[in-house]
């Protein structure tokens, strides 16, 4: 039996979403991937004005006439969200938490996805992949898989990993996706050694980074002395947030890291969104698709 509390939510999820797509995504969901990609239809044999460079050497060796392969615009595509559901994603300052914000933003895209009779799929992850769900279609599949985000952890009686390994998450669809599909790493990047398994799915598959981020991350309000606990290491440190000092150092420690998340992605290849937990990531995301399309 699923809590009243948490349908409410995800029926919520479903109708804002929805709209959001109806609205304002589908469009930029369809002119951004459909047609991204070409596959094999038939070998057909060879007529005049066809592209000599399209001529299938090898059946026109074994018959002895010209025949050339057929490619069609790809249709059906492929989504995978890779969703960091590790302890530091509880963590919210304002409505929602990361992985709030991290299940919606997954619902955003999967109903866009479905809505172009796309298949979606998940992998939940943390310092090890704890969930896997094949991609599949329909508005039933997307409701599993926002159920899932949502109730992970120990709100559904699960023991997680704490720590976030997104090398090793990277590394498992590597080895399950024999098919180049798009992939949403979803994640707040508290983690290191990531840069190699970027590069290596950025070139197999049309990988897209997405880090979300609290605005407690990267600014501290002046309310005094504060106990600050690490949710992944548990490590703790106190903080005068009445310094001005500190909240510099604060901010700038913040910027340094952001700074190097963006060096990492554009040495490894991969495309961005920052989605904030305190913003409209619709508006991220819309302009993103945008912004890539004209490159």
């Amino acid at each position: 039996m699923i809590p009243r509390e948490l349908v409410k939510k995800i029926r919520y999820i479903e109708i804002a979403t929805r709209k959001a797509v109806n609205d304002v995504l589908a469009g930029e969901y369809v002119s951004h991937f459909k047609g991204r990609g070409m596959e094999f239809d038939e070998v057909r044999e060879y007529q005049p004005g066809d592209d000599v460079k399209t001529i299938d050497w090898n059946v026109t060796a074994r018959t002895g006439r010209p025949y050339v392969k057929r490619f069609v615009e790809e249709r059906e595509l492929t989504v995978v969200f890779l969703v960091d559901l590790s302890a530091s994603g509880g963590f919210g300052s304002v409505e929602k938490t990361k992985n709030e914000v991290a299940a919606e933003l997954c619902a955003l895209v999967a109903f866009a996805a479905i809505k172009n009779n796309d298949r979606v799929g998940l992998v939940v992850f943390t310092d090890r992949v704890e969930l896997s769900i094949p991609p599949a279609k329909g508005t039933t599949h997307v409701l599993r898989l926002i159920r899932e985000l949502l109730t992970f952890g120990p709100a559904g009686g699960r023991i997680a990993g704490s720590r976030t390994d997104i090398a090793g998450a990277l590394d498992y669809v590597g080895r399950v996706l024999h098919k180049r599909a798009v992939l949403f790493l979803v994640s707040d990047f508290q983690a290191a050694g990531f840069d190699r398994a970027l590069r290596v799915m950025g070139r197999r598959h049309d990988l897209i980074a997405c880090p979300i981020v609290d605005r407690r991350e990267v600014e501290l309000p002046d309310v005094g002395m504060l106990d600050l606990e690490d949710a992944e290491t548990g490590e703790r440190v106190l903080i005068d947030t009445s310094s001005p000092k500190a909240r510099v150092q604060y901010v700038a420690a913040a910027a340094a890291r952001t700074s190097e998340l963006a060096t990492i992605f554009r040495s490894t290849g991969v495309d961005s969104i920052e989605i904030r937990t305190d913003r409209d990531y619709l508006g991220s995301v819309v302009r993103f698709f945008r912004a890539r399309r004209r490159a």
